[in-house]
């Protein structure tokens, strides 16, 4: 008996890194990987489409008769923002399929009202087990917010200044804390700094999503695709911790994690 088990346990882990499904014991629904599990699932998933030896799961005709069937909280195993950007495909740089990861995206990947709203769906009501914030090199939004602090800005359509705004105090940080970037210099530390902005307002107007990670049933990390060469430069996940603890000791942030 301890063979079997010991046997079934190193089948599970194989599935889980290559991006297959887990079966639940009993149900025929897949189990749900840990936070750990599914960032190595997304891990292994862009490894594959970098080196091109993807395995594209989920994007048959029996994986849309079950999307037909099953509730989608019951497969997916990542919540994803990203940039609208049409070089960041979301679910062929992860290699995955249908069910498979809940998608944000809206230009810059800001985390504002509507995008903090989606997460909490994602976590809460999907409940994927990780949150990504995934920002992508030679982002257009952060380019042109860093161009208009700089005082290089243009016109933009009416509705655009306060799709970005959130990106401001981003590009601000990192002047400052990049002494050194001038000019075109300054975007790549925005854009990373955007990510860790965003996290921030997460975490200040969403208890729910606090509660989650401080429970350890979800993470939220920070990334950075390079849409050059596909690859994913995965942040420091302590960074995140130390944006939750400032985050709970900020008498600003929301208390109520459910609306009235």
């Amino acid at each position: 008996m301890k063979k079997i088990l010991k046997f079934v346990v190193i089948v599970g882990c194989f599935l889980a890194l290559t991006g297959a499904p887990v079966l639940a014991s009993g149900g025929g629904k897949t189990a749900k990987p840990s936070p750990d599990e599914a960032i190595a699932m997304l891990k292994a998933g862009n490894e594959r489409f970098v080196t091109g030896k993807t395995i594209q799961p989920h994007k048959d005709a029996a994986r849309l008769a079950l999307a037909g069937k099953e509730d989608q909280g019951d497969h997916a195993y990542a919540t994803v923002i990203t940039c609208s950007d049409s070089r960041v495909p979301v679910e062929i740089l992860f290699d995955a399929g249908i069910m498979d990861i809940f998608v944000i995206r809206v230009a810059g990947n800001v985390l504002d009202v509507d995008e903090i709203g989606s997460v909490e769906y994602g976590l809460a009501h999907v409940n994927t087990p990780v949150f990504v914030v995934l920002g992508h090199t030679q982002c257009g939004a952060v380019t042109a917010v860093t161009k208009a602090v700089q005082g290089h800005g243009h016109p933009l359509e009416r509705n655009i200044p306060p799709l970005v705004d959130n990106i401001i105090p981003a590009v601000k940080k990192a002047i400052e804390d990049n002494p050194d970037a001038h000019g075109a210099d300054v975007i790549p530390h925005a854009i990373e700094e955007n990510i860790w902005r965003g996290i921030e307002d997460l975490f200040m107007a969403s208890p729910s999503s606090r509660n989650l990670v401080n429970a350890g049933k979800a993470k939220v990390v920070g990334a950075i695709y390079d849409v050059s060469n596909g690859k994913i430069n995965w942040l420091p996940e302590a960074r995140t911790i130390e944006i939750l603890k400032k985050v709970e000791a900020n008498p600003k942030r929301a208390m109520e994690a459910m609306a009235n």
